[in-house]
């Protein structure tokens, strides 16, 4: 079997980023979702006594971290939210894993995008939207071959709209989703479905490089999960 290519479709950054830990691997990006600001209160998150951040997304949106707190989902969001200057604390991956971790913090502020997975019990403002845009030609082109293809799945959201995006496509497809969630939003064409053992990017990693050495695996029967 021809090495799988791995259909990328995060906004630019995060595909990049995400790209570039899997050296090796040929990837093809072509984001099905854009970001753009929101117009909130700047001055809301300047004074808040901490910053919650379930996507970094969300970090640019904030100004300097100047060394203030941040309470942040995972790995991923760390790094960025590092990177501006934030005192950073990491949770376990997932927005359900933050929960203990937000007793005594009802007064800090989570800045979010517009589309949410989950409600944190804090004071929120959507700074940032996810807007849906096509699969691009590539992409398309790609989809319509005999070459294996793996797709990622990030988000419950992005796992429907991705849906939609592959119907129709005649190149096997192995999907590899963050969460239980996000497998179950997808409902396109798949010969493989595999679910990463943790809810971050590096737990993806890992699937991945095992599905683009590995293609025997993909004689799975359709729908299968590990």
């Amino acid at each position: 079997m021809t090495a799988p290519l791995c259909l990328l479709t995060r906004p630019l950054a995060q595909s990049e980023s995400f790209a570039a830990g899997l050296p090796g691997v040929d990837c093809l990006i072509a984001p099905i979702l854009r970001i753009e600001a929101l117009p909130f209160d700047a001055a809301l998150a300047e004074g808040a006594p901490g910053l919650i951040f379930t996507s970094a997304n969300a970090v640019p949106f904030a100004g300097p971290g100047n060394g203030r707190q941040a309470l942040v989902v995972g790995p991923q969001t760390a790094v960025a939210a590092r990177a501006a200057g934030f005192t950073v604390e990491e949770g376990p991956g997932d927005a359900e894993g933050m929960m203990p971790l937000l007793s005594g913090r009802g007064d800090w502020l989570h800045l979010h995008g517009r589309h949410r997975a989950r409600a944190l019990p804090t004071q929120g403002i959507a700074v940032y939207d996810q807007v849906a845009q096509p699969l691009s030609q590539p992409a398309r082109a790609a989809l319509a071959g005999a070459r294996p293809v793996i797709l990622p799945l990030f988000s419950p959201r992005s796992a429907a709209l991705l849906s939609d995006a592959v119907a129709g496509a005649q190149a096997p497809i192995a999907t590899v989703a963050i969460s239980t969630r996000a497998d179950a939003a997808y409902r396109g064409p798949v010969r493989l479905r595999l679910i990463a053992d943790r809810p971050e990017g590096a737990a993806m990693q890992r699937v991945v490089r095992s599905l683009a050495v590995g293609t025997s695996a993909w004689g799975t029967k359709p729908d299968a999960v590990g």
